[in-house]
């Protein structure tokens, strides 16, 4: 692995994968404890919606994604806030209908853009320092807003009536979350693909919620794990010339998994 260094894009792939770990870490634990993975997985998916309509327009896939997915991101809030635990439809809708435009406008657009490959399979590999900046700065908006607001996200996740009663703007947190959660996943995109996203920001957290005694504590051991499934990946990958991205879950998904049984059993027997 070390040996891999010496490449410049394995050093931007490691800069790109511990930055991403840090928003993935914060916003995954929010995203998590506030049950909207499935909100995620939306926006996620709708967010192709945006890739089409850059490559139509002409304009760069990151900032046509990153605009459409908080757009989205907006309108399922809105939509979902006063009743959410019968957003399923809504979301369906939205992800339907988000892939259907981008797909539309592809079709529509001339030329064949083997780019929109790498953003359904991810392309750790190819990460322009240009990347690494926009990465940065979003860790920054991330860090900077957890950090002034954390007991407001604390009330919002754990208990909605507290933090009505302390004079919250309940509503407002919870449209900036669905924000911030959209730029981590159109990043995380861009690092592991459409199809593998939403693993990326859920599996670490997963796995430390139980053990964590707080929000705080979960984000930050949240952020190590998942830096530990990308150097892992990325190790993998180099080593057995294989796909970046799918390395990077599969290390994930075979901790999660192995982490559950050994759960299950211990329960079972002890």
């Amino acid at each position: 692995m070390f040996d891999a260094l010496n490449y410049e894009f394995m050093r931007n792939a490691l800069y790109a994968g511990i930055l991403i770990s840090i928003a993935c870490g914060i916003i995954g634990s929010l995203v998590v404890v506030n049950r909207m993975v499935f909100i995620s997985g939306g926006i996620a998916h709708a967010s192709y919606g945006g890739i089409g309509l850059a490559f139509f327009l002409g304009i760069p896939p990151l900032l046509g994604a990153g605009l459409f997915s908080v757009v989205i991101a907006l309108i399922i809030g809105i939509l979902t806030f006063d009743n959410r635990n019968r957003s399923d439809t809504v979301i369906g809708v939205v992800w339907a209908a988000g892939m259907a435009f981008g797909i539309i406008l592809i079709d529509l657009t001339p030329g064949y853009h083997v780019d929109i490959m790498s953003y359904l399979f991810g392309s750790i590999l190819a990460v322009p320092t240009g990347d690494l900046w926009l990465l940065l700065i979003l860790d920054i908006v991330i860090i900077c807003a957890i950090t002034l607001f954390y007991r407001e996200f604390v009330a919002v996740s754990y208990d909605l009536e507290f933090a009505y009663l302390r004079g919250v703007p309940v509503k407002i947190f919870y449209l900036v979350l669905l924000v911030l959660a959209s730029l981590t996943i159109i990043m995380t995109i861009r690092l592991v693909g459409l199809i593998l996203v939403i693993a990326l920001l859920t599996i670490p957290t997963h796995l430390t919620e139980k053990k964590s005694g707080s929000l705080g504590i979960m984000m930050f051991f949240s952020t190590l794990l998942s830096i530990f499934f990308i150097i892992s990946g990325l190790w993998l990958s180099f080593t057995y010339n294989l796909t970046t991205g799918a390395s990077i879950i599969i290390i994930a998904s075979t901790t999660f998994f192995l982490y559950s049984i050994l759960i299950k059993v211990k329960s079972f027997f002890f």
